[in-house]
């Protein structure tokens, strides 16, 4: 009896034991990387670990603040770091405060500078990246990208020339084009003092909207010697876009001017958002052997891709949603008519059209990978009513283009190259007609 009651003891005693083991076990979760991505369309904060976090969140208002709850994770250095890697310039978060709130539990409070809509959601491991818990802030009330370049800031999506009204208070708009008056205008008779508003002309302003590939959690390719993709890509894009505003009735619109990450789907939203007419993607291409370049264009395709290494590189770029960290779990109705399968014959022949001028032009600058327009089922191009194509710039994993991409010499000729195939494009396809006022 005695030897049966020490067996039962010891036994109670080694379960116990166990469990008292697996109480820091389960609360010793460590945040293996925090990370922000500031911009004027949303602030993006990221915890990475390696199992899900467990976590609940909510809003105080007096002051605003967001909190978010971690549960079974330490208060380790990377969750101390958190404050500092907020900068004075996030439009949303005003600071951050990290603390054990209760056992198993931190607390991180986000003091923000204006209302906002936050989204909160966790994402399973994807590309480089073990689980993550995202938070999103969105403002409350975003600004209309069609009135944006009234205000005098840095443009959310892209420089957008809007129609003024005619009163003398109005900001002079960015694109001037004011045509000369034949004959002064007449004094009207009640108001002899006064001279009447000259009357703008009515013209055509062509958009274009550039969406440089990847950003923010998703840096897309990288180089032998350490070259993101994502950067080569915005600054090609921000090349192209000075290069096109400077001529007369052309306009270009940025679908990202920063670090961070769009989904897909919303870069193509973007572009109908602002009636783009036409729509370059900007890439770096990427390949398992070292030897691969030239440079490319390829457009959307309906029955599949023209050959086994366009449908790779779609599924690779179709897959920047998961990298880059998309919530799918909220179904965005916009979007959903977006992308609803219209009729596509029309634009995806025009795309091919862009892309054969285009294509003619960067084998000016580069030697081409490819003699002709490939085609397959790219995500980002599929806007029902925007010819669109995506220009795959060099290959980033070639050490020598790699270098070339680096260079703003090679990055200005590559832009100046794209906007000659769109300049000679539009000489032979017009755009529809459109009313638009253009200043001078």
């Amino acid at each position: 009896m005695f030897h049966l009651l020490s067996f039962d003891f010891l036994k109670w005693v080694l379960v116990a034991a166990l469990l008292a083991a697996a109480v820091p076990a389960l609360s010793a979760e460590k945040i293996l990387a925090s990370r922000v991505w500031p911009a004027q369309e949303y602030t993006r904060v990221t915890f990475e670990s390696a199992r899900a976090i467990k976590h609940q969140s909510f809003s105080v208002s007096n002051p605003r603040r967001l909190v978010v709850d971690l549960e079974g994770v330490d208060l380790d250095d990377e969750l101390k770091a958190l404050p500092a890697k907020v900068g004075e310039g996030d439009p949303y978060i005003a600071a951050v405060r990290v603390a054990v709130n209760r056992p198993n539990v931190v607390r991180v409070v986000f003091d923000l500078r204006t209302e906002v809509k936050p989204s909160v959601f966790p994402l399973t491991p994807a590309g480089e990246y073990k689980h993550r818990l995202v938070l999103d802030i969105y403002p409350e009330k975003p600004a209309d990208p069609l009135l944006a370049l009234l205000q005098p800031k840095p443009d959310p999506i892209g420089e957008m020339a809007a129609p003024p009204t005619l009163e003398a208070t109005t900001p002079e708009l960015p694109v001037v084009k004011m045509q000369p008056i034949d004959k002064a205008p007449e004094k009207l008779a009640e108001r002899p003092a006064e001279k009447p508003a000259a009357k703008p002309k009515i013209d055509r302003l062509v958009i274009v909207a550039v969406d440089a590939g990847h950003g923010g959690e998703d840096p897309g390719a990288r180089g032998r010697h350490g070259t993101r993709e994502k950067d080569v890509t915005l600054a090609i894009a921000k090349r192209l876009k000075a290069a096109i505003d400077r001529e007369p009735n052309m306009r270009a619109v940025l679908i990202r001017d920063g670090d961070y990450f769009v989904p897909l789907g919303q870069r193509v939203v973007k572009a109908r958002r602002v009636q783009a007419d036409l729509f370059v993607s900007v890439h770096a291409d990427a390949w398992v052997k070292p030897d691969a370049r030239g440079s490319s264009v390829f457009a959307l395709s309906e029955r599949g891709a023209t050959s086994a290494a366009a449908r790779m590189l779609a599924q690779k770029e179709n897959e920047s949603d998961l990298i880059g960290g998309v919530n799918f779990g909220v179904r965005d109705p916009v979007l959903a008519r977006t992308l609803l399968d219209l009729s596509q014959t029309a634009t995806i022949s025009d795309s091919l059209k862009l892309g054969r001028h285009v294509l003619s032009q960067l084998g000016d600058v580069n030697e081409l990978h490819k003699q002709s327009v490939e085609q397959a089922g790219f995500a980002v191009l599929k806007a029902p009513d925007v010819p669109s194509i995506l220009v795959e710039t060099a290959f980033i994993s070639n050490p020598e283009e790699e270098k070339r991409l680096k260079d703003s010499a090679y990055q200005e000729k590559m832009s100046a190259a794209i906007l000659a195939g769109i300049k000679r494009y539009l000489a032979q396809n017009p755009p529809l007609a459109r009313q638009r006022l253009v200043t001078n």
